[in-house]
């Protein structure tokens, strides 16, 4: 495998204010690493705030604005969690056309820790084995999916996982997963 196995493929992170900051920059690093272009969707103009600990952390810049991208201008999403964050997607319309969009086209998604619960929101947990943290399991379950207590779980090219406390496993799955659903993309074409 190359060092840049991901390389010219374009990564969509979905946040908005709020966001675990932990969740977005540790994983953005490694896709950097890996070749890939990871751009910030967000429906914040501009700049959109992390969440670090207990306190606002930092400005990021935003590349996109949620309402004006589509699935098909990007390989993969990534969804970090952030109480806040997450809930100001789930009450923006383009969330669930883009997280649909992304799983109906069989593409790569990654979720940790709250952004698990983005899967629900945008109709898309239906048959699909998940984790995530206990506060978003009755919202899965309800939206039809198969819950798992491992820290971890990978169902095809969907990775979600209950918190930062595994970032370093969740980065080295999520790249393994990241680089199957591209190689799977490229073998259907």
């Amino acid at each position: 495998m190359t060092d840049q196995p991901l390389a010219g493929k374009t990564v969509a992170i979905l946040v908005a204010n709020g966001f675990e900051e932990l969740e977005m920059t540790e994983p953005q690093r490694a896709l950097l690493k890996l070749g890939a272009q990871p751009k910030i969707i967000s429906p914040e103009q501009g700049l959109v705030n992390g969440w670090h600990g207990a306190a606002w952390g930092h400005y990021f810049p935003t590349d996109k604005h949620v309402g004006d991208v589509l699935a098909a201008d990007f390989d993969l999403l990534l969804l970090p969690g952030g109480d806040r964050s997450v809930a100001k997607l789930a009450n923006n319309p383009h969330t669930r056309r883009i997280l649909g969009s992304f799983m109906d086209a069989g593409k790569g998604v990654a979720a940790i820790g709250k952004g698990v619960e983005l899967l629900a929101v945008a109709d898309r947990a239906k048959g699909r084995t998940v984790t995530g943290p206990e506060t978003v399991k009755e919202a899965l379950t309800a939206a039809g999916a198969k819950w798992s207590d491992e820290t971890m779980v990978v169902d095809r090219v969907l990775l979600t996982a209950q918190s930062q406390e595994t970032l370093a496993d969740f980065i080295e799955t999520m790249t393994k997963v990241f680089v199957q659903a591209v190689e799977q993309r490229k073998q259907a074409a």
